[in-house]
């Protein structure tokens, strides 16, 4: 009886430890679909939260929720037909969990990315279709006004992706929630070209400054000469009122005018 005890305990074990190490779990975000036996891909979707066993088969998960597709060194061409240095963007998007084993069934397996154990539908298609947006897209914008307009063309890029997806019928699959631009540089010409142009211009102001300075500086001067001749104007009319004054009153009865009066008065 004992041993009967003990090799129940025992099967009891190891089935537990088969059934905990022939099972796997879907995690929150993912999707499983289980291959069979025989290799092949069946029908419906594993939702998250469900353990699946893997004695017979196995199962591949898919992350379906933001994932995050990283497009880098990009060089697309601006508005003034200058080339970029470099673009660098995110595409955030999401796979209709009902869809899953019809992609990975259907699609040319080109377009998805494996990494970590987990296969990433769809990946390789978005960034390649999130280039060419960028390449459209590009063309709106001048290079060195990219920066201010980020989030413009963060919204032209999306646009761009959502009409290829209409275009290839995958926009009840595939979902675009967000674009992010990570980074914008011109070429070095153009902020070369850039830097001299705000030096002229800035040289320019500075001499522009510089003549009206001079200007009032002018004005100033001929304003002070005016007020000295209308003083001097003043000071002879003066004179003359005294001395009319004083002959008229028979106090001054000899004058004596200096050669160069008018220009003792005018200080030279």
């Amino acid at each position: 009886m004992k041993t009967y005890q003990k090799l129940s305990a025992v099967a009891v074990a190891v089935a537990v430890a088969v059934l905990a190490t022939g099972c796997t779990r879907v995690q929150t975000g993912d999707v499983g679909v289980r291959i069979g036996w025989d290799k092949q891909i069946q029908q419906g979707e594993l939702m998250p939260g469900s353990f699946n066993q893997i004695l017979i088969g196995d199962v591949l998960m898919f992350p379906v929720k933001n994932v995050n597709a990283t497009v880098e060194d990009l060089n697309p061409v601006a508005k003034d037909n200058s080339t970029m240095k470099d673009f660098d963007l995110v595409v955030v998007y999401n796979i209709n969990p009902q869809q899953v084993s019809e992609i990975y069934g259907s699609m040319n397996r080109g377009f998805h990315a494996q990494e970590h154990g987990e296969i990433y539908l769809m990946y390789n298609y978005i960034m390649q279709v999130a280039k060419n947006a960028v390449y459209k897209s590009a063309r709106d914008y001048e290079a060195l006004t990219m920066n201010d307009h980020r989030q413009d063309m963060e919204e032209g890029v999306k646009t761009h992706i959502q009409h290829s997806l209409r275009e290839e019928k995958l926009d009840g699959v595939i979902t675009v929630s967000q674009v992010l631009i990570k980074n914008i540089l011109p070429a070095d010409t153009v902020v070369a070209s850039a830097n001299e142009l705000v030096k002229a211009k800035n040289e320019l102001q500075r001499k522009e400054v510089e003549v009206q300075t001079a200007k009032k500086e002018a004005e100033r001067m001929n304003a002070l000469a005016n007020q000295s001749t209308q003083s001097i104007a003043y000071m002879q009319a003066q004179a003359a009122l005294n001395i009319s004054e004083g002959i008229k009153n028979g106090k001054v009865q000899t004058i004596v005018v200096p050669a160069n009066f008018n220009a003792l008065m005018m200080g030279k």
